[in-house]
């Protein structure tokens, strides 16, 4: 386990060492690239400059709840749904979806720095991270799924020999919120890897809606390390007495330590029941919902 009163002044050191001017944080809003943000401020103050790239294929009220939290930071949010989506038109491999969206953060990340005169990029790549792109098992859009060309000095990784549970540490000892401190880890190509297949904007709202009534249902009840919904294809179901196509749902609820390896929850069947009741519910386009017993390995926590 990290000891934090070391690695704070260390990462620190590390930032200003390595940062010799105007500096990006690219902020998602995790604990990840919270910390980073953090320890980038007091090492650079006003040389920091927080972005967070809304790409529309955020959680449900993601986009609010940052800049509720982050206001005080002077907070960048650029809306860039459309521009995502057109990117990810008719693509349907998961890496490459992972690379599109890499690019594609990088590329509104140049641009915003060329504003700000900025030649620095920092980034909350984690040590997990780094050994499933490495290991080949997939690529984080922030490691394996980056452009070769990149317009910055350096790109600056002030925690990535972490693991997550080690992040939360040093969040707390920077005093971040517990909202912060407890977040869930979510993709960096966001819900476009909770759609199997092709990325399309009715797929995103379906995943979203899916992914809200998920979390409230299981978060604060069974504390679970990551849990979510994917749409993983389409099944034949009767709805108001007709036939019909509809969208099937897969629910994830896993527990874990470091991410490396998870369990899924052992969930009571009246809450899976409640779940796929609201699911197929309150979304029309919903035929069925299922549960994910899978435990990691064989399967990543994550569909894609």
């Amino acid at each position: 386990m990290v000891k934090v009163e070391k690695f704070i002044p260390k990462a620190i050191d590390r930032i200003k060492e390595k940062a010799k001017g105007k500096t990006i944080v690219g902020l998602s809003g995790g604990v990840d690239s919270s910390v980073c943000a953090v320890l980038a401020y007091r090492a650079l103050g006003d040389l920091f400059f927080p972005i967070y790239i809304d790409t529309g294929l955020m959680r449900k009220g993601e986009t609010e709840v940052i800049e509720e939290i982050f206001a005080d930071m002077n907070l960048q949010v650029i809306h860039a749904k459309d521009r995502f989506l057109e990117a990810l038109v008719g693509v349907k491999d998961p890496e490459e979806k992972r690379k599109i969206v890499g690019e594609t953060f990088i590329r509104i990340f140049e641009e915003e720095a060329r504003e700000l005169e900025a030649e620095y990029l920092i980034q909350g790549t984690i040590y997990p991270d780094k050994i499933e792109s490495e290991g080949g098992i997939k690529s984080h859009h922030n490691v394996g799924g980056l452009p070769e060309k990149i317009d910055f000095k350096d790109i600056i990784e002030p925690i990535d020999d972490l693991y997550k549970d080690e992040v939360r540490e040093v969040a707390k000892a920077l005093e971040l919120p517990d909202e912060i401190c407890e977040r869930m880890p979510f993709p960096g190509p966001g819900l476009s890897v909770r759609i199997i297949g092709e990325v399309t904007e009715e797929k995103v709202d379906v995943v979203r809606e899916a992914n809200a009534i998920v979390e409230e249902e299981l978060l604060e009840k069974f504390k679970p390390w990551q849990t979510f919904a994917a749409v993983v294809g389409k099944g034949t179901g009767v709805k108001g007495d007709v036939r019909v196509h509809g969208w099937i749902v897969a629910v994830r609820a896993v527990g874990s330590r470091d991410g490396m390896t998870a369990e899924a929850l052992e969930l009571p069947w009246e809450t899976l029941k409640k779940i796929e009741t609201r699911i197929s519910g309150e979304i029309p386009s919903v035929a069925r919902v299922l549960y994910d017993l899978s435990p990691k390995p064989p399967a990543t926590i994550e569909f894609e």
